[in-house]
C-alpha cells in the first residue's frame, strides 16, 4: 500500500484499480453481457484510446480477461475474473446509490426473482445489518490510528495505540449531498 498519498487503505488502493469513470463503466458493460470492445466503447462513450487504455489495466489488475475469439484476424473480448464478479455487489450499491441521490428517474431498474433489488451491508458471521454506530474502525498499520498518522507523543505511548478500537460515529445519516435540492432519508429511517 502506499503510504506517501495519504492514509494506508484498501479503498484508495482499489480506487487506484477501479476509482476511473471509464474503468467502472467498462466493466458495467461487461457485467451486463457486453464483451467486444465495439460494445463496451458505444455503451460507456468512453474515447476509444482510453478505453483501450483502462481494459488493458483492468487485464493488468486481474479484473478483466482478455480471450481471444477469433483466430485470423486475432480478435478478442473481456470477461470478468474472480476478482471482476466480486465487484458486482459494489457496482449494485452504487448504482443503487446513483438511483436515490444522482439521477431524478433511475434509467434502469435491476430486479432479483421478480422484485427490485435493494442493496444493503450485512454481516457475513452473523448476518445483522451493518450499521455505523456498530462498527470500530481499527488501523493495522504501525504509527497510524483512526485519527491520521500518530504524532510522536502518541509513538511513546502517551495517547491511545493504532490497536485501540475507536469507534466513529459522525456519520450524518440525513447529511444532504452537494448539489442535490433536497435531503433524502436514509435507508431505513
Amino acid at each position: 500500500m502506499d503510504t506517501q498519498h495519504g492514509r494506508p487503505c484498501s479503498l484508495a488502493t482499489a480506487l487506484e484499480l477501479v476509482g476511473d469513470r471509464w474503468a467502472l463503466l467498462a466493466v458495467r458493460e461487461v457485467m451486463f453481457g457486453n464483451h467486444r470492445f465495439s460494445e463496451i466503447a458505444r455503451n460507456t462513450a468512453a474515447p476509444r484510446d482510453r478505453l483501450a487504455a483502462r481494459l488493458k489495466a483492468l487485464v493488468a489488475a486481474g479484473i478483466l480477461e482478455r480471450r481471444q475469439y477469433q483466430a485470423s484476424p486475432p480478435w478478442h473480448d473481456y470477461h470478468l475474473t474472480a476478482a471482476g464478479r466480486e465487484l458486482l455487489p459494489v457496482m449494485h450499491a452504487l448504482r443503487a446509490w446513483g438511483d436515490k441521490w444522482a439521477v431524478g428517474e433511475p434509467p434502469l431498474r435491476a430486479e432479483h426473482h421478480g422484485h427490485p433489488i435493494d442493496p444493503y451491508v450485512a454481516c457475513a458471521t452473523c448476518g445483522e445489518p451493518v450499521r455505523p454506530d456498530d462498527l470500530e474502525l481499527i488501523s493495522t498499520v504501525p504509527d497510524w490510528d483512526i485519527t491520521g498518522p500518530k504524532r510522536p507523543a502518541q509513538a511513546h505511548g502517551d495517547e491511545p495505540s493504532a490497536t485501540t478500537p475507536h469507534r466513529h460515529s459522525n456519520l450524518d445519516e440525513r447529511s444532504p449531498i452537494p448539489g442535490r435540492s433536497e435531503s433524502k432519508p436514509a435507508a431505513g429511517s
